[in-house]
């Protein structure tokens, strides 16, 4: 029998970890939060990860990646474009209240 999620379980739980090199050649790690697709291309939720209690920050930066295929294979692109931001941050806004059953009345604006 499959155990069900509780606190303790997710408290447990490992990050899923992504390390991308940028245009300069550091790395950067990331914390995937979510991954979904929106008419036929996926997208990615990441925020920076932050090790230990320490460096927390209360409200890391969500950031929005496309992940894309090229002869050279998959590769990711943080979404700039305004119209698709908009259009994709709603999905995720979504997507992670019902994954974290988080009431509007609890968002900060």
């Amino acid at each position: 029998m499959a155990e069900e999620l509780n606190p303790e379980l997710l408290e447990e739980a490992e990050p899923d970890l992504l390390t991308l090199e940028d245009e300069d050649g550091k790395e950067c790690t990331f914390e995937v939060i979510d991954v979904t697709e929106v008419g036929g291309t996926r997208y990615m939720a990441v925020v920076p990860y932050q090790k230990g209690a320490d460096s927390l920050q209360a409200d890391p930066d969500l950031i929005l990646m496309r992940i894309g295929t090229d002869e050279d294979g998959e590769y990711m692109d943080i979404v700039d474009d305004d119209e698709e931001l908009l259009r994709i941050g709603k999905v995720f806004e979504e997507r992670l209240k019902a994954m974290f059953d988080i009431d509007d009345s609890e968002l900060e604006i």
